[in-house]
């Protein structure tokens, strides 16, 4: 359903809190993740899932929680932010990510949590809750992606570039011709060519790209720190050239084993990342799952209205029993 600018406005963030508890996690195959714990430690536990894959958490992930109730987790998936080795894709996909949440679950010694996630963390969100449904107590989603070649296509393959055909015009420039029918494939050659400098000038350039359809009032995106946007681009690339690491259709396919979660979902009705129609799908017949549409809003979870509602759901929330 839609809901009002006047309707989600109120909503405000929480102010930022400091972590109580930072450490390292080893999970194997020569990775160590960076995880934290803020909020009441005897609070409701709640996983946040940053997007990507590549992105890394940060502090303004905290504030969508009131840190009186929730006892809230972030961590950086393998390759990214603090965790390490940063912008590395061996032993990096779906799976070992799904292993690596369960893990940090039962290493913190919680017995059943909250998933919130985001973007690719949508998809991981959902990925992890099929194969443990047992240990997720809720689902809240924000710009659904479901790891879809047609959801690669409109945004590597020219749908999303006719609504914005200057800037898909300026991801395309450094590829010859020959190698535009499949952007993906050609900028992931060139951001593992072993050549630091040709592979940070190709992850700026994709990360602008994806930056600049972000939001609903981007002038233009500006640059990224060079070993950020490495890790991103890297991952990224890394995990869309070989599907997501998941079926096609996955991800609706098994929805069954979580229908008996409550989803919240909070979807900008004009993200050009993540167009509404796979939330729309997701939701669709899911009796548990409200889907909630947001007028004049993006992709990024900086949107203000994206923010305000998510913020609310949270809040919502604080009345659950579970």
């Amino acid at each position: 359903m839609d809901r009002t600018a006047g309707q989600i406005g109120a909503a405000r963030l929480y102010p930022h809190h400091e972590p109580f508890d930072r450490h390292r996690i080893e999970v194997g195959d020569g990775h160590t993740l960076y995880v934290e714990q803020s909020g009441n430690p005897r609070g409701r536990p709640v996983v946040v899932l940053h997007g990507g894959p590549g992105g890394g958490c940060s502090p303004f992930m905290r504030r969508f929680f009131d840190p009186e109730h929730y006892r809230i987790v972030l961590f950086d998936q393998r390759g990214c932010g603090l965790s390490k080795p940063h912008a590395s894709v061996e032993a990096n996909t779906t799976p070992h990510l799904i292993a690596d949440i369960e893990k940090i679950r039962e290493t913190l010694g919680i017995a059943k949590w909250a998933v919130f996630g985001g973007s690719w963390g949508a998809t991981l969100a959902l990925a992890y809750a099929q194969t443990h449904a047992q240990a997720v107590t809720a689902l809240i989603l924000r710009g659904v992606f479901l790891g879809e070649q047609a959801e690669l296509n409109w945004f590597y393959g020219g749908g999303a570039a006719r609504f914005w055909p200057d800037r898909w015009a300026e991801f395309c420039a450094p590829i010859p011709a020959e190698e535009q029918g499949d952007m993906i494939a050609a900028y992931h050659a060139r951001l593992f060519s072993g050549d630091d400098a040709t592979e940070r000038h190709f992850a700026r350039r994709w990360l602008m790209w994806e930056n600049g359809l972000a939001g609903m009032d981007i002038a233009h995106p500006g640059g990224a720190a060079s070993d950020y946007a490495r890790a991103f681009a890297r991952l990224e690339s890394h995990y869309f050239r070989n599907g997501c690491f998941l079926d096609e259709g996955q991800l609706l396919r098994d929805r069954a084993r979580i229908e008996h979660i409550p989803c919240q979902i909070v979807q900008g009705r004009y993200d050009m990342v993540c167009p509404p129609d796979a939330a729309w799908r997701l939701a669709k017949g899911w009796p548990g799952c409200k889907l909630r549409l947001i007028p004049v809003s993006g992709h990024a979870l900086s949107e203000p209205r994206i923010a305000a509602e998510l913020v609310a759901v949270m809040d919502e929330m604080r009345g659950d029993s579970a």
